[in-house]
């Protein structure tokens, strides 16, 4: 494990500080750290073993006796205290079966034993024993990479192909790192996933909430860029206008225009697109919205001069941001009249703006194996459990409302939640019921938005609108909605993958004519064929359909990269190219994959999908599929390129 903290907050002993630390921690957590520390295989026995948690709740009791949870926090301060002062981690990697049946315990819930080397691998980061992370090959002299984008995705492609060896240029047409979180800074911006299973597994920062803020999202971003020391090649307020690929010179050709206007041309081994999918803000197609008089704005282009106190307030859109936006701008709003188009189901959102206890933070810094054993039940309730369930079963009785008895009971759990939240307004839970199963579209989380639309001075519209006036929003019933501010939550352009700049392959064909415009394939959502040493971070069907965080996903894609790479290196190549027939196959397998999955039922419509009604976001595997999937490369799935003095040496 990391090195241990000498000098406690507050000056105070450091049993002390554990002994609080531990009052208001995570049982379950703390109970399987207290099985590695001590060795000691009791504790995943009654009466110790948690019950299984409800929902989306981290389940903080392990729903223990206060006897039974006072005797674990006693023993596990204890373990910790002996661990600081020098005892050896009695158990520093538990084997694969041991992992699952510490799980299964601290879930309340058995845990497949296929999923061992998935939790082995993430939690070998808190093992003492663990080699220092060394290069796995030696790249060819002078290899070099551009990548294209420094959000999240960037960052990481960055730093692993550093890792490596292999010389790397970012091209950021922002001024600072973060992607969507620098761009999107609206009113109540945040992520809807756990802090500490929304960070880079290598480096977890000092949340002060369980769900950041944007503010807090962008601070952490940009730390970690100087702790990776990326500065030094990151290009910002540079934007790529154009890449292609070279063949008689086997390198990337990419036109960049600096931030003075003027163009410049850059060259490359390898090209990665970490542009994101959330960088374009799509707009309504409505009449007159280039004629309203008042404010207007997108959420993503939010003007840092815009103040709503006592305007007329008109959001158009109920996805996630308006469910962030909405509530945090109604206190201020004279009124606001929320538009909507389709319903959402939302879950509780049971620590939502909750302050981390300082003595957490300090548990969670102190102890790895805390943070680590934290993140994986985090990982847990967030992403297979949910899996089943979104499968259709053809012989369900009632289609209409869901798509198994699974989904149903679901439904049934998110209507009596929309009641409780709006008791007595029959108005407003008849607005706000969708009429397709639960999980069809994104779920929600609540942060105040049924309370909010139950406000006096809050309306809630689902009458289509007609047009936009310069007054305000005319609906189709001939009602005109008088606004001062009209806000457009209405998402962004994500089912046209890498669509900010033309990318040229091998042929001459471009992208977007491969792909037929929106219709987006990736093997692994990663290499496309005609395109050599192109790898596409957040590519087609890589989005955590059924929950997670998305950087599990691209740090997956990114093992998978640098593993192509060294195998590439090993046989002598400097250049792979997907297989046409590889590529096929595995969109083959994608497409029968979501026909049995929720996102393709009838009635379901969502961003998820382009405009053939083909699902082109969302990943249709499970989490442990796809790092099986990941994380290893296979050198048949392509084609091998010697480099090109190899090849005119052989001519001669």
């Amino acid at each position: 494990m990391t090195s241990r903290s000498d000098n406690p907050p507050g000056n105070r002993s450091y049993d002390s500080v554990v002994a609080d630390a531990v009052r208001d921690a995570n049982i379950p957590t703390l109970l399987m750290v207290l099985v590695q520390l001590t060795g000691e295989l009791r504790w995943l026995e009654d009466p110790y073993r948690p019950t299984r948690g409800k929902g989306l709740s981290e389940n903080d009791t392990g729903g223990l006796p206060d006897t039974v949870q006072d005797d674990i926090r006693q023993a596990a301060a204890d373990a910790i205290c002996r661990w600081h002062d020098g005892e050896p981690v009695a158990i520093p990697e538990p084997d694969e079966a041991l992992m699952t049946r510490m799980l299964s315990v601290a879930m309340g819930e058995e845990v497949p034993a296929e999923y061992g080397p998935m939790i082995l691998d993430d939690l070998r980061a808190a093992i003492p024993a663990a080699p220092a992370e060394t290069a796995p090959f030696t790249p060819a002299p002078g290899y070099s990479a551009i990548v294209i984008g420094a959000g999240i995705s960037g960052m990481l492609a960055a730093r692993q192909l550093r890792n490596v060896g292999v010389d790397c240029t970012v091209i950021e047409r922002n001024p600072s790192v973060g992607g969507c979180w620098f761009n999107n800074h609206y009113p109540g911006c945040g992520v809807d996933v756990p802090s500490y299973l929304y960070s880079f597994s290598s480096d977890i920062a000092d949340w002060p909430h369980y769900y950041a803020s944007r503010d807090e999202l962008h601070q952490y971003l940009e730390g970690i860029a100087d702790k990776w020391d990326l500065g030094e090649c990151i290009r910002f307020s540079t934007t790529v206008t154009s890449a292609r690929w070279d063949e008689d010179r086997q390198l990337w050709i990419v036109d960049v225009a600096r931030p003075d206007g003027t163009h410049e041309v850059l060259h490359s081994n390898i090209l990665i697109s970490a542009v994101g999918a959330f960088g374009k803000p799509k707009l309504p197609d409505l009449p007159g919205m280039d004629r309203f008089e008042g404010r207007t704005c997108h959420t993503a282009t939010w003007p840092d001069d815009l103040d709503v106190s006592g305007k007329r307030v008109g959001v158009i859109g109920n996805g996630a941001s308006a469910m962030q936006v909405v509530p945090s701008v109604a206190d201020k709003a004279q009124t606001l009249t929320l538009f909507q188009r389709s319903a959402h189901w939302v879950a509780p959102f049971e620590k939502f703006r909750t302050p981390v206890p300082e003595s957490v933070r300090f548990l969670l810094q102190e102890v790895p194996l805390y943070r680590s054993w934290y993140r994986q039940r985090l990982a847990w309730v967030l992403n297979d459990k949910l899996y089943s369930a979104l499968q259709r079963d053809p012989a369900w009785p009632h289609p209409e409302r869901s798509i198994n008895a699974i989904n149903d009971g679901h439904r049934k759990f998110f209507t009596r939640y929309i009641e409780s939240e709006l008791d007595g307004r029959l108005d407003l839970i008849e607005k706000v019921t969708p009429n397709y199963p639960p999980f069809g579209k994104r779920i929600l989380l609540d942060n105040g938005w049924y309370r909010t639309l139950a406000r006096d001075h809050v309306e809630l519209v689902t009458d289509s609108i007609a047009e936009i006036t310069p007054k305000g929003v005319r609906l189709a019933d001939g009602r005109e909605v008088e606004l001062d501010v009209l806000v457009f939550a209405t998402g962004f352009d994500v089912v046209n993958f890498l669509s900010s700049f033309e990318l040229t392959g091998r042929s001459g064909r471009t992208l977007r004519e491969a792909w037929d415009g929106d219709d987006a394939r990736a093997y692994l959502g990663t290499t496309v064929p005609d395109f050599p040493n192109m790898f596409c971070l957040y590519g087609p069907n890589t989005q955590a359909g059924h929950g997670g965080s998305l950087i599990f996903y691209l740090e997956c894609q990114m093992r998978y990269v640098i593993s192509l790479l060294g195998k590439m290196f090993q046989a002598g190549a400097t250049v792979v190219d997907c297989l046409p027939e590889v590529n096929d196959k595995y969109n083959d397998d994608v497409d029968a994959a979501h026909r049995r999955m929720i996102w393709t039922h009838p009635g379901v419509h969502s961003y998820y999908q382009n405009s053939r009604g083909r699902v082109v976001v969302s990943n249709p595997w499970r989490v442990v599929d796809w790092w099986t999937m990941t994380n290893d490369a296979n050198l048949s799935d392509y084609r091998l390129q010697k480099p090109v003095d190899e090849r005119q040496e052989a001519i001669r």
